[in-house]
């Protein structure tokens, strides 16, 4: 998706520049509204937002700064094809097809990002419900939630099941050790030379 929307308004950015006075200043400001498109659509694709009201708002400046790009694009786009040789009805078509695919490719991306934030929350849901189906065990322990994922085990476990394993098993070589915790000869080196 990412990359269409950037090869539209690489696309539309060349357009403007051509049709611009050969000069940086003039250029520079022909390029400037795709490139607000863009990221613009990057900041909403990113940036999650809480409240419905700034919601609405940044849409409403997205929507104000794709008409703007839109509106500027098409005029300097239709100029450069003309320039080049496009003539009867291409010169304004062909700015349609490069805003149209800077249209869909945004879409997509907000959309795919929004789809991506809600996983996690609908992952997180799943777990609380099936923990709040199982029996409660011991009483006085507090509920915890199943986990979802089993993870692995995390650096400082690993250093006491290699300390543990160690001190029940004085002579156990290191590469024994490795091979019953299923981790490196490197990693229970470095956890027994910590350990000493």
């Amino acid at each position: 998706m990412r990359g269409a929307l950037v090869l539209g308004v690489a696309t539309s950015v060349a357009a403007n520049i051509l049709h611009a006075l050969p000069n940086p200043i003039s250029q520079a400001i022909a390029a400037w509204p795709p490139l607000a498109l863009l990221l613009t659509v990057e900041l909403i694709s990113r940036i999650p937002v809480q409240r419905r009201s700034l919601t609405a708002v940044r849409l409403a400046a997205t929507a104000a700064i794709a008409a703007i790009a839109a509106w500027v694009s098409y005029w300097h786009m239709t100029g450069v094809a003309s320039k080049y040789g496009e003539v009867g009805a291409a010169p304004y078509l062909i700015p349609l097809s490069v805003d149209g695919l800077i249209v869909v490719a945004s879409v997509c991306l907000v959309e795919l990002a929004d789809r991506i934030r809600q996983a996690p929350g609908e992952a997180d849901t799943a777990t609380d419900t099936r923990a709040d189906i199982q029996p409660d065990t011991t009483p006085d322990t507090p509920k915890r939630p199943a986990p979802a994922v089993r993870r692995p085990a995390r650096k400082r476990d690993t250093g006491k099941a290699v300390v543990r394993l160690r001190a029940r098993h004085p002579d156990l070589p290191a590469k024994e050790i490795a091979r019953q915790l299923g981790v490196t000869d490197r990693t229970v080196r470095r956890h027994l030379s910590s350990a000493a």
